[in-house]
Formats: structure tokens, C-alpha cells, sequence
């Protein structure tokens, strides 16, 4: 088997993100011997843009573990959101429906605390920068990783019982699986988003869902000095075509409604171009590899469920590894993929729900806009309508 043999450790993770982060957090306060491995540096993973809102269901399961003390101190709870069509504004009170909240906490302070609870103060053991990381016999009884050492260039190998892999849509472990045992759904949407991040405060107190025929946009705030954008744009388009002026010009007429606080504009320190899609890989579990978060499943940012998916898969492949690693229970791992799927396919269908709303009035098609138009009015006219919708817009109860 190739590399020397440095250790041998119960579970390998691959991958420190949301997902990697919280199995190896549960692994190490059941006491289960774990090595975190990521590509990237401690200081790249804690800066990186990404997802902002998590569920309160998500974020409950991690307090009763003891993982969300910044969450519960430093994070916004949000409980509406705002629709903006025709000119006109549309408050929805999903917190009053649901009795649950957003909490708005971006995934690099979740992924600091993590690394700072794991690592800084449990001790917890994580490499950062390796190369060239490669998964041996998963489909036997001595399941291995093998990695380069950033610093000596050696070739290391860790003999392990099991192995998470959280390293997202394009890592080592999702393109391990062989084709033949695996069967991946996909759906593209025909759309992009541009996807922006201004250094200004939030011009509402609310995310903003702007449904105009020039194109959706959004408003989502990432803290007090922080805001999120998203614009409906070609796919593929190149983010170089969206100069300052233009974003904020398109911002500002997507997002006018009546009686609407002007947008607060600052720096673009983030723009990129997302083409919406989404997929599932089935089954998250080959032989002694279990997928988690990105690497198993897509959720394009329509309903920001990603990192919300990510925490759930995590939350049971970490409870199930300690169950077998810990006591011999390997029920747990067998009915892991089921168990996550269930969650994962309510949430992807809402996404696309969701998504034929959002884009119906600039879709170009009389039809697609003319059910759109529908559907948004028995969602502020049905009292059962808009608690359904505010159920699945929160996590309340999708895995039955």
C-alpha cells in the first residue's frame, strides 16, 4: 500500500468544513481517535466566503453538544423575509408560522470556532496543507489515507477503521467512489447567479427576495458591516462584465419597492458567477467511506439550505461513528446514507419549488411567470399555504 506508515488512527476526515469540522468535534468528545485532513491552510478555510444562515434546528443540535457558543453570542436571529414584486413589498413571518428562526452566522466564524474547539482546545489532531491525498481499500477491512507532507515532501499513510469524506463537490473522496456502485441525480437550472459580497452594512433587517423582470436579486445580510447580493445573470457569464456601477444600477432597480430603504453601497470584495445545479450522489456510503456535505449532494443557494444540509449529514455520520467505533454498533453507519438522503431530497425539492417562484417573472415565459404570480399569491392568501411553506423554509419536520 503506498506511503510509509505514519500512524494508525479509528477515523480518517477529509475535508475541514461544517461537515468535517462537526464529525471530528463528535469523534473527539466521545473520545474515538481521529486525523482531520485538509488541503487548504488554517488561514485560508477560516476567511473563506461562503454560507451564512443556519437553521435553528441545526443550531440547537450543535449547542446541546457544546458547539455553539459564538453562535449563541455573536450571531443575528432573523424569524422574515421580504418579497419585492410589482413595485410593491411582501413581509412573510415564517417565525411566526414555524416558531423557529434563522440564525445569521457566516460559515468562517462556524468553521473558526470549530477548528478552535477541535484542535486548540480538545487537542484535537488536523493537518492542514497536504497534497495529493489518496483513499486504499475502502471496500475492505483495512481501509487506508495516504497523503503528501507540505513540509518534507514524505509520503504518509494512515491505516484507520473508517473514513468521512467532507472535502466537497470536487475532492479526492466524491471522485473515488467507482461509477459503477454509485449514481449521481443532477438538475441545472439554465440560470447563473452573480454572486456578490459588499463592505456595507445591511439595508434591511430582513433577507430580500426581488422578483423583477430584468432578473431575480437578493439581499442577505453577513453581519453589521457585511451584506451578501445575489443577481440573476447568464450562465457562464464572466464577472468581469459586471463593473461597480452596473451591479449597484441593477441592484438598486431589482430591489425598488415602495417605501424601500435605499441600498447602503460599498466595496465588491467578492464576485463570482454561480451556475445554478444542483445533484445527489446515492448511496453517501461505499464500503468504509461515508460522504458528507458537499461531496454527496449539491443544494444551489435558491433556499440556502447547503450548510444547513451539511450540519445535518454530520450530526449522524458523527453519532454513527462513535456508535461503532465506540461500542461496537454498526447500525448506525449501515442506515447513515437512508437516514441523510430523506433530508437531503426534501430540501432539494423545495429548492427547486423555490426556485420557479423566484425566477418565474423573469423567466421570458408567460407561463412560468403567470404560475409564479400564482403561487406567490396563495402564499400571502392561504394561511395553510404559507405555514406549509414556512415549515420548509425553516427544516421544521422534513425527514418523515
Amino acid at each position: 500500500m503506498p506511503g510509509a506508515p505514519e500512524r494508525r488512527s479509528l477515523v480518517v476526515v477529509i475535508g475541514a468544513g461544517p461537515a468535517g469540522l462537526t464529525v471530528a468535534n463528535i469523534l473527539r468528545a466521545a473520545s474515538v481517535d481521529c486525523v482531520v485532513l485538509e488541503t487548504e491552510s488554517r488561514e485560508f478555510i477560516e476567511q473563506r466566503p461562503r454560507a451564512g444562515f443556519v437553521e435553528e434546528w441545526a443550531v440547537r443540535a450543535l449547542e446541546e453538544r457544546g458547539f455553539a457558543e459564538g453562535i449563541m453570542a455573536r450571531a443575528q436571529a432573523h424569524h422574515e423575509c421580504e418579497f419585492r414584486w410589482a413595485g410593491e413589498r411582501h413581509t412573510f413571518r415564517y417565525g411566526e408560522l414555524s416558531g423557529r428562526r434563522h440564525f445569521v452566522y457566516p460559515q468562517p466564524l462556524l468553521v473558526t470556532d470549530l477548528v478552535r474547539a477541535y484542535a486548540d482546545r480538545a487537542g484535537g489532531d488536523i493537518r492542514f496543507g497536504v497534497r495529493e491525498v489518496a483513499l486504499h481499500g475502502m471496500d475492505t477491512d483495512r481501509p487506508a489515507v495516504s497523503y503528501t507532507d507540505p513540509e518534507t515532501g514524505q509520503r504518509l499513510r494512515i491505516d484507520c477503521a473508517a473514513v468521512a469524506g467532507c472535502d466537497g463537490a470536487r475532492g479526492v473522496t466524491r471522485a473515488s467512489l467507482p461509477a459503477e456502485r454509485v449514481s449521481v441525480a443532477r438538475h441545472d437550472y439554465g440560470i447563473g447567479w452573480l454572486a456578490l459580497l459588499a463592505e456595507a452594512p445591511p439595508s434591511s433587517d430582513c433577507v430580500v427576495f426581488g422578483l423583477h423582470p430584468r432578473g431575480f436579486a437578493a439581499h442577505m445580510a453577513r453581519g453589521p458591516r457585511m451584506t451578501r447580493y445575489y443577481l440573476e445573470c447568464t450562465p457562464g457569464d464572466d464577472p468581469d462584465n459586471w463593473s461597480y456601477d452596473r451591479v449597484w444600477s441593477e441592484l438598486r432597480t431589482r430591489l425598488d419597492a415602495a417605501g424601500a430603504r435605499p441600498l447602503t453601497e460599498g466595496r465588491l470584495i467578492e464576485k463570482r458567477v454561480l451556475d445554478m445545479h444542483n445533484y445527489v450522489v446515492e448511496p453517501m456510503s461505499y464500503g468504509r467511506l461515508h460522504l458528507a456535505g458537499d461531496a454527496a449532494h449539491l443544494a444551489a443557494p435558491i433556499a440556502a439550505k447547503g450548510m444547513n444540509l451539511a450540519l445535518h449529514d454530520a450530526l449522524l455520520l458523527g453519532d454513527a461513528l462513535v456508535a461503532h467505533c465506540a461500542r461496537g454498533d454498526g447500525s448506525g453507519l449501515r442506515g447513515y446514507s437512508d437516514a441523510a438522503l430523506r433530508r437531503v431530497w426534501q430540501y432539494e425539492e423545495f429548492s427547486e419549488w423555490f426556485s420557479e417562484v423566484l425566477h418565474g417573472t423573469s423567466s421570458g415565459d408567460p407561463f412560468k411567470a403567470g404560475t409564479a404570480a400564482a403561487r406567490l399569491r396563495r402564499l400571502f392568501g392561504s394561511q395553510s399555504a404559507a405555514t406549509a411553506f414556512a415549515d420548509l423554509y425553516i427544516g421544521n419536520e422534513v425527514d418523515n
